[in-house]
């Protein structure tokens, strides 16, 4: 496994999400399965371990906890603040409760330090600068060791990074959604050698070719029940998104979710994805994407395919994407 950097952070070049295990996407997985597959991630050389607060909440943390805990020092462990979890989706990245929930993490992952501390939305009601600052203090502390953003602007970027460096931005990135080669993102990123970290690489399952109009998904415990892009008639009307990997795929030797994988890896060297799953087959097959070769040629003819396609629906439903910050 080679690695990464994400700022100064060394990481896997790709990292494990560890959500779908405890939360979101179904019902919790038994604890020994999701202990099993976080150790086998590492036996497999991943070394980038990705989890906050809200999911669950708490108990992604504290099952990430107790399966890093015997090899902590090997491995490097991101979280995130910002959400209130008070029962509404409300944000709350005031810094007395940053450093609270510092705290509280520190406690539930069984460690002395976090490695990456990610504000996990970012909050119109606390400025920025007040948020890196507050981080800046667990640094300056050896709470935390590096700071991140997930989905914030480029604008946000910037002001945070003049406070305290900025690691890693985490934001969706997939072959069905490259928003952040057009909104700034990933050249603010690029320009200030700040690390990306794509969350929904596979589109949250979708771009595996396992889901198809038919899938049922768990009304009360899957989060994408509620998103546009999940519905019957979208997830018809996307089919030539996994088609395209399909046929790809068939001339590499790689299966859709490899392909896509892939094509991440391939687009940037600063470039982290972090595909999460709570099985080891797909474990493997994740990990699989690594030995597959995708040539400038291959990268431009699959550019050229994807341009031509039309995503339907939207990325999520209207409330999670009114937390996403899209100031310019």
């Amino acid at each position: 496994m080679k690695t990464r950097k994400l700022g100064t952070l060394a990481v896997s070049e790709v990292g494990a999400g560890c959500m779908s295990i405890s939360a979101n996407y179904g019902p919790p997985a038994d604890k020994n399965q999701g202990v099993s597959t976080i150790r086998a991630a590492h036996e497999k050389g991943v070394t980038f371990f990705d989890t906050a607060e809200v999911y669950g909440p708490y108990t992604s943390e504290e099952l990430v906890g107790e399966a890093l805990a015997p090899i902590r020092d090997q491995v490097k462990i991101a979280t995130k603040f910002g959400f209130a979890i008070d029962g509404t989706i409300g944000l709350n990245s005031r810094p007395e409760r940053i450093k609270q929930v510092a705290e509280a993490s520190l406690k539930r992952l069984k460690t002395d330090r976090i490695d990456l501390f990610y504000q996990h939305r970012v909050d119109p009601n606390v400025p920025i600068e007040d948020v890196a600052g507050a981080v800046k203090d667990l640094i300056q502390e050896g709470k935390v060791l590096h700071f991140g953003l997930s989905e914030p602007s480029a604008r946000t970027i910037r002001r945070a990074h003049a406070v305290q460096p900025v690691a890693a931005v985490q934001t969706e990135y997939s072959i069905m959604e490259r928003g952040p080669e057009t909104n700034g993102v990933l050249a603010a990123c690029e320009e200030l050698g700040i690390g990306f970290v794509p969350w929904g690489p596979v589109g949250m399952g979708y771009l595996t070719g396992k889901i198809d109009a038919n899938t049922k998904l768990a009304p009360k415990t899957d989060l994408r029940t509620t998103f546009d892009r999940f519905s019957p008639e979208n997830v018809a009307a996307n089919m030539p998104f996994v088609e395209l990997l399909k046929q790809f795929g068939e001339k590499k030797g790689a299966t859709p979710s490899q392909i896509a994988l892939a094509w991440l890896l391939a687009q940037k060297p600063f470039i982290v994805p972090i595909p999460g799953t709570r099985n080891i087959d797909h474990l493997n097959e994740n990990l699989g994407a690594l030995r597959v070769e995708l040539t400038p040629e291959d990268l431009v003819e699959l550019r050229t395919a994807i341009s031509a396609l039309t995503v339907r629906g939207g990325r999520m439903n209207a409330m999670q994407m009114g937390l996403v910050d899209q100031t310019v």
